[in-house]
């Protein structure tokens, strides 16, 4: 049996000093600070980041150089047989389609996987990747199980200010301007690629019950599981643990079937939606 390294990114979440208890490795992802480049969970802390977006200072997001990416894949191919990479989704970065490229190079010994996951979900897509390590599939299968199980999580968030958005060229300053008179608390979607919008709230409270309801509708009508039995239910939040935690008690009474897993959103994703933010996601058990 081939002994294979299961690899992500930063984005999934996981800390530096968490991968080593869970038998991974992990690419920290770049930014640029004031052009000056800081590496996540390594020299850029969650408090950092925050207290530097708050200021105002221009923060950008980029994906890991190549040399990083091909130097941790050659290191993990002397101890290892083959290695499963599973970056940040591909509808977010160009990160993936580039890894994807570089593994040409390598035989089939690194299997890149494009499962359109991002944070929390691309966690628990990890942490299948070591349950099926255990269960005797090779890299390719691995893969193969992964992407073949993509589209089966869910990511509601509510945004708590839309000035990141605008910034971000994301939403127009005409529209920024009138959510913010409004005091609109926008609830985007990620449905296994890109980052959409999905409703307007008034108020976090409203915002809150939309996102729990439409967990709820999809449990019951895209996983075929009311219960939540074969689902991982996730909670992610970005520099508000308070709320946070407040907002864990409203869905796990929602949810009493289900133990949470909650974490700070990745900070890729926290760059574009800033402070403040509640998300809710989901990932249903792979099937394989």
């Amino acid at each position: 049996m081939s002994k294979i390294a299961v690899l992500t990114d930063s984005n999934s979440g996981i800390m530096q000093s968490e991968a080593e208890a869970m038998g991974v490795f992990i690419i920290p992802m770049p930014f640029f600070i004031n052009n000056e480049t800081f590496y996540e969970n390594v020299d850029l802390t969650q408090e950092q980041f925050y207290a530097k977006l708050v200021e105002g200072v221009d923060i950008s997001t980029s994906m890991p150089s190549v040399g990083s990416v091909t130097d941790m894949w050659d290191n993990l191919l002397k101890e290892y047989d083959e290695v499963v990479y599973i970056p940040m989704s591909s509808g977010l970065s160009s990160s993936c389609e580039t890894a994807y490229m570089l593994s040409q190079d390598y035989d089939g010994k690194v299997q890149v996987v494009n499962n359109q996951r991002i944070s929390v979900t691309q966690r628990q897509s990890v942490l299948d990747a070591l349950e099926l390590v255990e269960k005797g599939k090779s890299a390719a299968e691995i893969k193969e199980i992964l992407e073949k199980n993509k589209m089966e999580s869910s990511i509601y968030i509510m945004v708590d200010t839309l000035s990141y958005l605008k910034k971000g060229g994301r939403i127009t300053p005409a529209a920024a301007a009138l959510g913010t008179l409004l005091r609109l608390k926008p609830v985007l979607q990620i449905q296994g690629d890109k980052l959409d919008a999905f409703a307007k709230a008034r108020t976090v409270k409203q915002a809150k019950s939309i996102m729990i309801e439409a967990m709820q509708k999809d449990f019951k009508e895209r996983f075929k599981d009311e219960s939540g039995k074969t689902i991982h239910l996730e909670m992610s939040y970005t520099n508000d643990l308070e709320s946070a935690l407040q907002f864990k008690e409203e869905v796990q009474a929602a949810f009493p079937n289900n133990e949470i897993v909650m974490q700070p959103l990745a900070l890729s994703v926290a760059c574009h939606i800033g402070p403040g933010a509640l998300a809710v996601a989901c990932s249903k058990e792979i099937q394989y």
